[in-house]
């Protein structure tokens, strides 16, 4: 990260509130089940907890003693007697032989109590006893309280038992139980405030703030000049005031219109971030000098602009003049927003990726590789298949290279790899774990098309992961410049034994984190949880090694203490952080162009059946993933073209696992190759290759060539092989 000098202070500061903001996240992604948790703990306490002791229960609003008083006035329930039944009497003659005489009648009137008028009106009452005046006043009538008794004894009875389950709930209700239930129902409301859109705006435009001050957002070059420095800050600016005056636009139609709106404050909240960007563009184009490195020449000058700029600019051409549709820009940029967790996700894979770059892992573990000898291929090889199982965690390759890319282009270049090679393994070490358990965007392809499930797709994606991993073998044992050879075991395996040993207290402490959470907190690590549990196994792993680095390894360079450990983490992934969320944000407007283009529709539905439709779909496939972050591809071709896949015949499963496949080699692919273009914002000026000079075509590009015929091949293989069993 090129950082001015001006800005480092800023920097320091926007980097400080990121740390906060993904910590909020972090507790915050966890509440709902910590929240659950408390309240099991809870109801194992204090039985009843959860249905009887969580709230103060209300008082009983009825009087036992006012009830009492009036139930005195009732005659005894022992005392009352009934008319006898005459046996002789005809069971089935006019008069109701089960009627008793009204003990309640006057001078023997045994007038039917159900007539019209009321057998027990006084003085010709007739008052519907049960009406809404109380029964029970003062003022009724003997009668009517003695008509009355068995309804108020009832009442008494449930009165009698509110008041003792009130009683014995707030005896039960003690200082413990107050302090415990506290934290617990606090917690519990964080699970319920609506603030994750506005978490991810804010860290989106704290990250996208450092990345502009330093100058680090994801460009095919990096300006070298002053006339590249100004077209570089143009363009953004160009495209920052458009996002600008998109969402001021959006606030207005909302707020004129008479339908409610939900959270009408966030486009506020991006043209304010949009803003405080534009401001510091403006001050680099005013202020900041650029140093002349080189001459310039126009395809430079392209290739300076980040790729954000070039989708925002898209998509301000497209709504602005085009459609003229001043809120479109805004509307997709809420789009982006509706899956919040997900690209908070990704902050905090970015944040673990860079504390997990501050420990000796990688190190220890190349080193226990390094006794068997292998050639640098082969250890790139390694490098790259054992890279699968996080990226799988970390939820794309992209996310990976940032977060692992630089250590594994270090240990590589150390091991005795060409820097060539050490890229094309670097770019390439987030290609093969994308379609292994539990990718996120495996999980995001299922949710979105209900015509597959996550089961089937990473069943498929195992193979196609073992496929993958045997081209890459033979492409490695093709470009060996070495006889393959392994040191001999019996000298190997002791020399492994003891370099595997200081390893065994990051795989203790990586157990009981997962341990704590999954018995602790009944969260186990999976696709749905991850994010949550691996920033927090990387701190307690970075808090591990930096309490006993300095009095047990003196020899370490890096002798730093904790907290600054910490912020220079975080200060790293703030701007590869910004980098990369504002790309997607981006893209899901790009992708609004191409769907409200209806681009889409110019792509036949009927292509001849699945061979056809496959080979085109596969070019299209290859291109999006040029131009597309994944989450965002996904999203754009599951409501377009997946549905001319299925409709000319080709297998859900098997479309998914070939869109899988080309959206990697898209990465791996110039002009953008994105996977490239994040190995060389992490690694630095080490992955600079115009210096490097090597003779041959295939040498000098070897880099960009392996990885794509590797995944090149794969395509073919998953897209065309399995229709011999159609």
């Amino acid at each position: 990260m090129h950082q001015s000098s001006g800005f480092k202070s800023a920097i320091r500061g926007a980097s400080v509130l990121i740390f906060l903001g993904l910590s909020f996240a972090l507790f915050v992604g966890l509440a709902p089940k910590v929240s659950s948790r408390l309240v099991q703990i809870g109801e194992e306490i204090w039985p009843g907890y959860a249905a009887e002791l969580r709230t103060t229960p209300e008082a009983p609003t009825c009087d036992p003693d006012e009830l009492e008083a009036k139930l005195s006035q009732c005659p005894s329930e022992d005392n009352l007697e009934t008319a006898p039944i005459d046996p002789n009497e005809d069971p089935f003659a006019d008069e109701d032989p089960f009627a008793e005489e009204d003990p309640f009648a006057e001078d023997g009137n045994t007038e039917d109590p159900f007539a019209d008028e009321d057998p027990f009106a006084e003085d010709g009452n007739t008052e519907d006893p049960f009406a809404d005046e109380d029964p029970f006043a003062d003022q009724k009538t003997q009668t009517k309280k003695a008509v009355n008794c068995p309804a108020l004894r009832s009442l008494k009875e449930r009165c009698d038992i509110r008041h003792a389950a009130y009683n014995n709930t707030m005896s039960r209700i003690t200082s413990s139980v107050e302090g415990f239930r506290t934290v617990e129902t606090q917690i519990g409301k964080l699970v319920m405030l609506p603030i994750w859109k506005h978490l991810l705006i804010v860290l989106l435009m704290l990250g996208a703030f450092c990345a502009t001050a330093a100058r680090a957002h994801i460009a095919l070059r990096d300006p070298n000049n002053r006339n590249e420095h100004r077209i570089a800050q143009g363009t953004q600016l160009v495209a920052h005031l458009g996002w600008v005056i998109s969402c001021i636009r959006d606030y207005g139609v909302q707020q004129a219109s008479s339908a409610e709106s939900q959270h009408p404050e966030l486009a506020l909240f991006w043209a304010g971030g949009f803003g405080v960007l534009s401001a510091l563009n403006i001050y680099h184009l005013v202020q900041s000098q650029k140093e002349e490195h080189g001459p310039s020449s126009i395809a430079r000058m392209l290739m300076v602009v980040p790729l954000y700029a070039y989708m925002g600019l898209i998509g301000l051409l497209y709504f602005q003049f085009i459609e003229g549709h001043d809120s479109g820009q805004a509307i997709f940029l809420h789009k982006f927003t509706q899956i919040p967790n997900i690209y908070l996700g990704i902050g905090l894979y970015i944040w673990a990726g860079m504390l997990f770059a501050t420990t000796r892992v990688a190190r220890l573990f190349f080193g226990v590789l390094e006794p068997l000898k292998l050639p640098p291929n082969m250890l790139a090889f390694l490098a790259v298949v054992l890279a699968a199982v996080p990226t799988a965690y970390s939820g794309a390759s992209g996310i990976f290279v940032i977060a692992a890319g630089a250590v594994i282009f270090e240990r590589l270049m150390a091991a005795g790899a060409s820097k060539r090679m050490a890229l094309a393994a670097t770019a390439m070490s987030g290609s093969l774990g994308v379609v292994l358990r539990p990718c996120l965007v495996v999980v995001l392809i299922a949710v979105l098309n209900k015509q597959v499930t996550t089961d089937e797709l990473f069943s498929k994606g195992f193979w196609v992961f073992v496929l993958t991993t045997i081209l890459l073998l033979v492409a490695m044992l093709w470009r060996s410049t070495e006889k393959f050879h392994v040191a001999p075991l019996s000298k190997a395996v002791p020399q492994m034994q003891q370099a595997f040993k200081p390893l065994i207290p990051y795989i203790l402490i990586t157990g009981i984190v997962i341990c704590a959470y999954g018995f602790g907190l009944k969260t186990w690590l999976n696709e749905q949880t991850a994010p949550y549990i691996i920033p927090g196994l990387m701190l307690a792993l970075v808090a591990y090694e930096r309490l006993q680095i300095r009095p047990n390894h003196p020899e370490e360079a890096d002798q730093r203490n904790l907290w600054p450990t910490f912020v220079s983490a975080t200060v790293e992934s703030s701007g590869h952080i910004g980098a990369l969320l504002v790309v997607m944000a981006a893209s899901v407007g790009l992708g609004g162009v191409v769907e409200r283009a209806e681009v889409m529709n110019l792509f036949p539905a009927d292509l001849g059946g699945p061979v056809g439709a496959m080979s085109a779909l596969v070019f299209i496939m290859v291109l999006v993933g040029m131009t597309m972050d994944a989450l965002g591809a996904v999203v754009l071709v599951s409501v377009t073209l997946a549905q001319v896949a299925y409709q000319n015949g080709i297998d859900p499963v098997h479309f998914w696992m070939m869109v899988l496949v080309a959206f990697e080699l898209g990465y791996l692919t110039p002009p953008v190759a994105l996977n490239h273009l994040l190995a060389r914002q992490v690694i630095g000026e080490e992955a600079n290759l115009e210096n490097d000079i090597v003779d041959g075509f295939w040498a000098r590009n070897e880099h960009l060539w392996l990885p794509m015929l590797v995944m090149g091949t794969a395509l073919l293989i998953v897209a065309f092989v399995p229709f011999l069993w159609y």
